[in-house]
């Protein structure tokens, strides 16, 4: 009787340690979901913020563009990448001087990014 008394005692606490566990190790675990979800959501965040900043840096180049009247702006147009930095000029205008003065522009709006002027000129 006292044989069967320890062996369900050993079971018994055999059980306890095993669901102390499970529970440490869930805990843990949900501990560890919860870090990575919270990092890829720092991460998307970011992402969308940067998006959202090259969004704003493409209409804030193309605005200053379209004001400043020395430069025909309607052939050009802006593309942003907050990743690398960079604004580039893409399209046509009509002279060389107007060529020069858009990424004069864009350089001013859009400091600290790289201007890649790619404007080719078309002589109407």
């Amino acid at each position: 009787m006292n044989r069967m008394l320890n062996r369900m005692f050993a079971l018994s606490a055999a059980t306890t340690l095993s669901f102390a566990v499970a529970c440490g190790n869930t805990a843990d675990g949900a501990k560890k979901d919860a870090d990575i979800a919270a990092e890829k959501t720092a991460e998307a965040a970011a992402k969308t913020g940067d998006a959202m900043g090259a969004a704003a840096q493409t209409v804030d180049v193309k605005a200053s563009l379209m004001a400043d009247t020395r430069v025909d702006a309607s052939g050009i147009n802006v593309d942003t990448d907050a990743g690398k930095k960079t604004v580039t000029l893409n399209g046509t205008v009509t002279t060389d001087a107007q060529r020069t003065l858009a990424a004069q522009v864009a350089t001013d709006k859009a400091l600290g990014y790289a201007i890649i002027n790619k404007l080719t000129v078309v002589k109407k």
